[in-house]
């Protein structure tokens, strides 16, 4: 956990597999970074994904979540990417403040937005970029330490 004096840190999580997603998440992380945050974006900080790095890829990306106090998660899409929602269950598990970010207006599910093992887990569901930066700026205000 970071003290009153350091800036905060947020893992930027969400589905990176194409230029559309890669551009979205990149400016997500750049709104976070506005409000205030050291940020972690997994294919920025690590190096390119080959056959031999992998497990370091995984380690870098777990120690960014054990490192972060938020989880700002991209939900959008038919369904929730399997490695974003690896991702917030184990921050879920560690205690992290989760902010899961669904501007997709389709709905998935008939009483939740996804699945409710995801959206149970998270702190605030925002709709847009707008909620987000105010739920960034909420959670700082209120910030512990």
């Amino acid at each position: 956990m970071t003290t009153r004096t350091s800036r905060p840190r947020a893992y930027v999580a969400g589905p990176l597999f194409d230029e559309g997603e890669r551009w979205f998440i990149e400016k997500v992380d750049a709104l976070v970074a506005a409000a205030g945050f050291d940020t972690f974006l997994p294919h920025r900080d690590n190096p390119p994904k080959d056959e031999f790095n992998v497990r370091q890829i995984f380690e870098n990306d777990k120690r960014g979540i054990d490192e972060c106090d938020v989880v700002v998660a991209n939900l959008n899409g038919i369904t929730t990417d399997d490695g974003t929602a690896w991702e917030l269950g184990y921050a879920y598990a560690t205690g992290k403040y989760l902010i899961g970010l669904h501007t997709d207006w389709r709905m998935r599910f008939q009483h939740e937005v996804v699945n409710l093992m995801l959206e149970c887990s998270l702190h605030r569901m925002v709709r847009s970029l707008e909620e987000l930066q105010v739920a960034l700026a909420e959670w700082t205000a209120k910030r512990p330490g």
